[in-house]
């Protein structure tokens, strides 16, 4: 990528090592990590965004690059209690466009996608299994144990360093419950169901801000700058 102008990758350089700075002076110890994460690309993207994510009081939930309508990058955020609004993902934005112009992870042009988890959304860290127990949730872990590598129940919630997943009616001689190590989980998510909608509505009624919630960017790279976006969903 070929910066227009000296001053803007100078800019953008400083902020990207302030924002890791005191990311890591400020707090970033006390947020809960991520246990789900990415491979290739778009880890080294997630390395490069966490520190930023953290410093504005946001958590990073996933990170993924897609060919659709080009090459997107969704960097998908929340505010520690769960929510994320439109001006949320605008803030975030703003933020992150100049730190991936100068860090430059993608080769050739991209569009920056900055979305909330949604409703059905993925399960990264210890607390997302606890907050969602009593919820239907898929997982599919990274080798197979018992020839099976999908499960698919009702979450009951953390388990020491496990994850607890009632799956359906068990036969006479089989124990309902399923152990899954949280490090052997591939990935994890919600199940879109009528209990579940209806305790986002419930939450949304107080104030939370849920839902499924996109910005996207201009394009960035190969000389692309600006912030520019449209609002999406």
């Amino acid at each position: 990528m070929t910066l227009e102008h000296d001053a803007t990758a100078a800019s953008g350089m400083d902020r990207l090592m302030t924002f890791a700075q005191d990311a890591s002076a400020h707090g970033a110890s006390a947020q809960e990590p991520r246990l789900i994460t990415e491979q290739g690309r778009a880890a080294r993207i997630a390395v490069i965004v966490e520190p930023v994510l953290v410093e504005l009081g946001y958590r990073l939930v996933r990170v993924r690059i897609s060919g659709s309508a080009g090459c997107t990058v969704q960097i998908m955020a929340e505010r520690p209690d769960g929510t994320m609004a439109i001006e949320d993902c605008e803030t975030v934005s703003r933020a992150l466009s100049p730190v991936l112009d100068v860090a430059d992870p993608i080769e050739g042009a991209y569009r920056l996608e900055i979305s909330s988890p949604g409703i059905d959304r993925p399960l990264v860290r210890r607390s997302d299994f606890d907050r969602y127990a009593g919820h239907l949730a898929q997982v599919e872990v990274l080798m197979p144990i018992a020839g099976r590598r999908r499960f698919r129940g009702e979450l009951v919630g953390s388990d020491g360093e496990c994850v607890r997943i009632r799956a359906g009616e068990p036969a006479a001689t089989e124990h309902p419950d399923v152990l899954l190590h949280l490090h052997d989980i591939g990935e994890a998510r919600l199940v879109l169901t009528d209990a579940l909608v209806a305790k986002t509505l419930r939450r949304s009624k107080h104030g939370d801000r849920l839902g499924d919630k996109h910005y996207q960017s201009a394009e960035r790279g190969d000389g692309a700058h600006g912030n520019a976006g449209r609002k999406l969903g």
